[in-house]
C-alpha cells in the first residue's frame, strides 16, 4: 500500500512567518493555487481513501485534490497540527526575541519539552500515530492531508528514528511525500516533493 502525505497549501500566516498550530487559518490565494497544482500532479494516482485534519487549511487542500477522485473525505482530530499553546499567532522573530531560552531548551529536547499550555512532539506523535495505525490497517492507498509537525512526527515513527531528528522529516507547504508500506516496513519513495509547483 501507498501513503501520500500532503502538507496543506500556504496561508497568510505561513507567509508572515507566524506560529499556526491549532489556529484555524484558511488557505491564501497562493495556497489555493498551490493546492490546484498539487491536485493536478495527483490526478492519475490510485487513491482509495482521503484522511484529513479538521483545520480549514488542510480540509480546503484535501477538497481541491478530491475534485479528481470523488471520495468521502474522512476527518480525524488526531491529524491536527501540534498545539503550540501560548505561542499561537506569534511571529518567529518575536519568539526569537522574547522566548530565546525556552527555544534553546526545546531545540535540545523537542520530544519532551511541552509548548506552554500546548503539546510536546511526543504527545503529538502518540495521538497522530493512533490514527495512522487505523489507516494502515485498512491496506488502502491513502492520501493524508495534514501539517508540518504532524507529518514530521509520523515520518519519524515510519523511519524508526528519534523525534530529536524530526527536522530531517519537516516538509514545506503544498508538498507531497510518498511512502510504500509492506511487511518489511516503510520505504520513503519521495520526500517533501514540490516539483509540481
Amino acid at each position: 500500500m501507498q501513503l501520500i502525505l500532503i502538507r496543506h497549501g500556504e496561508t497568510l500566516w505561513n507567509k508572515e512567518g507566524r506560529v499556526q498550530g491549532t489556529s484555524d487559518i484558511e488557505l491564501s490565494d497562493i495556497g489555493k493555487k498551490q493546492a490546484k497544482l498539487l491536485a493536478l500532479s495527483l490526478k492519475d494516482h490510485t487513491i482509495e481513501a482521503i484522511h484529513v485534519s479538521p483545520l480549514k487549511r488542510a480540509l480546503q487542500t484535501a477538497k481541491i485534490i478530491n475534485e479528481f477522485h470523488s471520495l468521502d473525505i474522512q476527518i480525524h482530530q488526531n491529524l491536527m497540527e501540534m498545539d503550540q499553546g501560548d505561542f499561537e499567532g506569534f511571529s518567529f522573530k518575536e519568539l526569537m526575541a522574547d522566548k530565546k531560552e525556552f527555544l534553546k531548551r526545546w531545540i535540545t529536547d523537542p520530544a519532551a519539552i511541552k509548548m506552554p499550555n500546548g503539546e510536546s512532539l511526543s504527545e503529538l506523535q502518540n495521538r497522530a500515530w493512533r490514527t495512522m495505525e487505523e489507516i494502515i490497517s485498512k491496506s488502502q492507498n491513502a492520501l493524508i492531508v495534514s501539517h508540518n509537525f504532524t507529518i514530521a512526527a509520523i515520518l519519524c515513527r515510519l523511519r524508526n528514528i528519534s523525534l530529536s531528528e524530526f527536522r530531517s522529516a519537516c516538509v514545506d507547504t503544498a508538498s507531497k511525500t510518498i511512502v510504500q508500506i509492506a511487511n518489511e516496513g516503510a520505504t520513503i519513495d519521495l520526500l517533501n516533493d514540490r516539483s509540481h509547483l
